[in-house]
């Protein structure tokens, strides 16, 4: 039987994409709120950093995969780009229509999305992002497949996640945070220590920078690159089709 990693545990494939969407469906009304309590509001300098190097531009057509809420779309339309909205989570895309909702911008396209198994015709777009997603993911190759699939040649994947940090000492502080605090914050915030207990450790199940990186260039994309943030805590992993 097919097994896959949720958090520390091997399971069943088709339990962890149901397990995860559970995730999500509880956290998704405070997911955002919960990001800046665990980051200290550093997951938006993130986000705008991730945004600079995608250069987004009017006439595009970019697909956000597992941006339900809406951070990552909202800074790309704001540079002119079309942008699909895609998570296969229903709730988190309705938070996302929301917060579009209250900030009157209109034109983005939503879709309940499997990143595994997308619906749009190949060379649909012109780039592909993810940021925080790609680890909940259950078969990580067979995304990035269907993301070169659905790139138009020149179109471009970029991946902001979390990762392996790398720097003496920081990595020991980092690693005793995030198991020790980030489930109580989880528990107090949005009222659900176990699915932030189970985000932790996805983080650490997640393969490294290079792993990762051959990972995206088996998939068949070119000049593959890692930029590494905080040591690695975070990096944005980038690539071109070709």
């Amino acid at each position: 039987m097919d097994k896959v990693s949720f958090g520390y545990e091997d399971v069943p494939a088709d339990e962890k994409t149901r397990r995860v969407r559970g995730v999500f469906s509880n956290v998704a009304s405070r997911y955002d709120l919960m990001n800046d309590f665990m980051s200290a509001g550093m997951h938006r300098v993130w986000k705008n950093q991730f945004v600079r190097k995608l250069k987004p531009r009017a006439g595009q057509h970019i697909i956000d995969m597992a941006g339900g809420t809406g951070d990552i779309a909202f800074r790309i339309a704001e540079r002119g780009a079309q942008v699909t909205v895609a998570d296969i989570n229903p709730e988190m895309l309705a938070v996302g229509r929301e917060r579009a909702k209250a900030r009157g911008l209109e034109g983005l396209l939503w879709a309940e999305e499997n990143a595994e198994e997308l619906s749009f015709p190949d060379q649909t777009f012109d780039a592909y992002t993810i940021a925080f997603g790609i680890r909940n993911v259950t078969h990580i190759d067979k995304a990035l497949a269907e993301a070169h699939r659905v790139l138009r040649v020149g179109g471009h994947f970029l991946c902001l996640e979390f990762s392996t940090a790398t720097w003496p000492g920081f990595k020991e502080i980092y690693d005793r945070y995030s198991h020790d605090v980030v489930p109580r914050i989880g528990r107090v915030v949005a009222r659900d220590e176990e699915s932030y207990r189970y985000l932790v450790e996805s983080i650490r199940r997640f393969p490294d920078m290079p792993t990762f990186k051959r990972m995206i260039e088996q998939a068949g994309f070119a000049q593959v690159t890692v930029e590494p943030i905080l040591g690695g805590a975070v990096a944005i992993h980038s690539g071109w089709k070709v």
